[in-house]
């Protein structure tokens, strides 16, 4: 599984780079924050990042990014109107899981981190501190 995702982190990037990728204002693929690295793609960073980070929810193989990438938006929407992460993966229904698949608490949490870090980087010290406070790290 761990092919399929670095295949399609290869062709994501490939995709970039030539300047081929669909450009979308959607929620799901906002643009990058003025923090972040101008020509990186949030779906991108984040997808890699997961890989990096071999999970242990994820070993068996990880979630199709079309299933995960929904989460990272709505994660930074929630923290921009005030949420806690426990509120996240709590009360706001926001927890990453699928269909077919599932996360451990623990792993949730380095989860959120990881979008947040890619596609609102302005809110990573809050959710940092929130998970330190928690004992969560």
């Amino acid at each position: 599984m761990h092919r399929i995702a670095t295949a399609l982190l290869t062709l994501l990037l490939a995709g970039a780079a030539a300047g081929c990728g669909a450009s979308s204002d959607t929620a799901a693929d906002p643009k990058p924050s003025a923090s972040a690295t101008p020509s990186a793609n949030p779906l991108v960073v984040f997808t890699k990042a997961v890989d990096d980070a071999h999970l242990e929810s994820y070993a068996t193989g990880i979630p199709a990014y079309q299933e995960l990438r929904v989460f990272p938006p709505q994660w930074c929407k929630a923290l921009g109107d005030g949420h806690s992460v426990e509120w996240m993966l709590g009360d706001g229904d926001l927890y990453p899981i699928g269909q077919d698949w599932g996360t451990r608490k623990e792993d949730a949490y380095h989860l959120v981190l990881m979008g947040v870090r890619a596609y609102c980087p302005k809110h990573e010290g809050a959710v940092k501190e929130e998970l330190r406070e928690s004992g969560a790290f």
